[in-house]
């Protein structure tokens, strides 16, 4: 990377993954191994993370993690710190969707994938805000949804855990502004993962929407570049960042023009 080009270095950085163990981390991961980085996969999986590791380039350290447990958490951090002395990025990935109606989905499993999509950003970040403070650097990614912007049926409650990620991270980087800590969210529509195994098991939405899914490699490399260059947000794909800009000037409107076109679960 030439000088001038907004970017960081990543050779030697050391990067935490939550979720490491399939999908966009999975591949994330890869691509920052590649880069030199010193990654760091964590997911509840030893058998998945270690099929990720045997494929990495680059140093790396594999750690079961269960982002739901503040016990783990706690203690997943600081084998970390004890071990590399710093965290220069935490990707929170971790997360899982459930697709069904409101009504028909129990309350507990609205407050389970709270717990895990939204609590362990809360609980994660936490375990490393006050390094990076110290430190005056650091870089903390999110990964949120186009669903954080954009409801639809019979995703409440993971809509609801994206709205909660991006508005968690939006007041977070307006709090760590002057400590020179980065946050940043990444939205992605819905990408060809094994996600859709367990959010649409019938796989009605994954042959709806096949045609709007997006290769998982092309969103494992945009969250590289954000790392990179420390970008505050970006929408994937482009088009439907303009998308939810135009529904949230309209969103009535919007509600009318779009219900169809949408709502495929």
């Amino acid at each position: 990377m030439g000088k001038g080009c907004g970017c960081i270095l990543l050779r030697d950085k050391v990067i935490v993954v939550t979720g490491a163990s399939s999908g966009i981390g999975a591949l994330t991961s890869r691509l920052l191994s590649e880069r030199g980085a010193i990654v760091i996969l964590t997911a509840r999986s030893v058998d998945k993370l270690e099929l990720v590791g045997a494929s990495l380039q680059g140093r790396y350290e594999i750690i079961p993690l269960d982002v739901s447990r503040d016990d783990d958490v706690a203690r997943v951090f600081k084998k970390i710190f004890d071990s590399y002395g710093r965290i220069d990025v935490l990707l929170n990935n971790a997360g899982y969707g459930l697709f069904e109606y409101c009504d028909e989905m129990p309350v507990q499993a609205f407050a389970d994938m709270m717990n895990v999509n939204y609590m362990g950003i809360v609980r994660c970040t936490k375990a490393v805000l006050p390094s990076m403070k110290e430190a005056g650097t650091g870089q903390i990614v999110n990964i949120a949804s186009m669903a954080g912007k954009l409801g639809t049926s019979k995703s409440t409650a993971y809509t609801a855990t994206k709205h909660a990620v991006l508005g968690f991270s939006n007041a977070l980087r307006q709090e760590l502004k002057e400590y020179g800590i980065t946050v940043s969210t990444v939205n992605p529509g819905p990408i060809d993962t094994p996600f859709f195994d367990l959010a649409d098991p019938g796989g009605a939405y994954v042959k709806n929407v096949k045609w709007f899914m997006m290769k998982p490699e092309k969103v494992a490399s945009a969250i590289v570049s954000v790392i990179e260059k420390r970008k505050a947000e970006v929408d994937l794909p482009w088009f439907a960042g303009i998308g939810t800009k135009l529904y949230q000037l309209f969103p009535r409107l919007a509600d009318r023009l779009s219900y169809k076109l949408l709502n495929k679960k």
